[in-house]
């Protein structure tokens, strides 16, 4: 719990005063105060471990990709047509298992974020609550949600 308020009071760190209406408001990245707390980490490191196997995988795969489109590219003009489909069947085939790794990657990635999110948004949401008792806010904002502010708005002039 102490490691989630840690990270929400560096997300809060850019917590403005907005003087609208009287209203205090509080600005929160959410996204960043969860991912840079140390539970976080743990669970990225963790599923990097897990599919640590696949990525080297897709990486190995996409070098042979690779290297069949310069080799197709190179000697397309003086191979025979059935090296040309040969090496062909080799690209459709390998691009679809590189697909499909990559999508199973992603799927990994999302589902342990989620999974991960789900668990840890209790402990914000308490955290949050400590934060907005102790500095007396009003209303927390997505820091998504913010189109202008002072502290954060920089000039393309400047």
């Amino acid at each position: 719990m102490r490691k989630v308020i840690g990270a929400l009071g560096l997300g809060l760190m850019t917590l403005v005063s907005l003087p609208a209406m009287a209203t205090d408001v509080g600005v929160l990245d959410w996204r960043q105060a969860l991912m840079s707390s140390q539970s976080a980490q743990a669970s990225m490191n963790q599923l990097k471990n897990r599919i640590g196997p696949q990525q080297k995988q897709a990486e190995a795969l996409g070098q042979q990709l690779q290297q069949l489109q310069e080799k197709l590219q190179k000697n397309g003009d003086v191979m025979s047509e059935s090296e040309r489909n040969a090496v062909t069947q080799q690209l459709r085939q390998k691009g679809g298992q590189f697909q499909q790794l990559r999508g199973q990657i992603a799927q990994a990635q999302q589902q342990a974020e989620q999974q991960y999110l789900k668990g840890a948004k209790p402990k914000l949401d308490q955290a949050i609550q400590r934060v907005v008792k102790q500095r007396g806010l009003d209303m927390v904002v997505d820091r998504d949600a913010v189109v202008y502010s002072a502290t954060a708005w920089t000039s393309p002039t400047k």
